[in-house]
């Protein structure tokens, strides 16, 4: 075997090392030409996603656009409805109190009407039963008083009578 010395194996060293950074490039370029190729392939992609999804975009900027007023109107109008109908709100309420209050007046003043009625009413009755029953009182009172004269002119007793219709009443009311 040949002899190695220092400087054949530094030889063989660097040699190694060149074949070494040789290989590398060729795995760095292999490695550059894969990650260009699969850029290329994104870009395609992208760009073609993007051609689709632009259409889509300017569509929906030029509706936005487009709607954009009418959308702030309709929202004016909503804001001015609520406002209306709120006010509106206020004075039915306010006119439903005022028909509460009148129609509690009114219940007040008719419950006086119908009191005052039935007592007048009552007091006329009471007026009118002293008028007629104070007469047939006395008119009765003078027909029993001339019975009465009567009977006694007649000479007759009419006490044993009464005193044998309260023997039949009491004889009927012993069980």
């Amino acid at each position: 075997m040949p002899k190695l010395d220092n400087q054949t194996i530094q030889l063989v060293l660097v040699a190694l090392v060149a074949f070494a950074m040789v290989v590398q490039a060729f795995v760095l370029l292999a490695t550059f030409i894969a990650v260009r190729k699969a850029a290329r392939s994104m870009d395609e992609k992208v760009e073609a996603f993007r051609s689709s999804v632009t259409p889509l975009i300017d569509n929906t900027r030029s509706l936005v656009t487009r709607l954009t007023p009418k959308i702030e109107e309709t929202a004016d109008d909503l804001a001015a409805l609520t406002h209306s109908l709120r006010v509106q709100a206020v004075d039915v309420q306010s006119a439903a109190d005022e028909m509460i209050a009148r129609a509690r007046i009114q219940g007040k003043r008719l419950d006086s009407m119908f009191s005052h009625v039935l007592d007048t009413l009552d007091r006329t009755g009471q007026f009118m039963s002293d008028a007629v029953n104070k007469p047939m009182r006395q008119f009765s009172a003078i027909l029993a008083s001339v019975k009465a004269v009567i009977e006694s002119l007649r000479g007759g007793v009419s006490e044993p009578r009464s005193q044998a219709n309260r023997a039949s009443r009491d004889h009927d009311m012993f069980v």
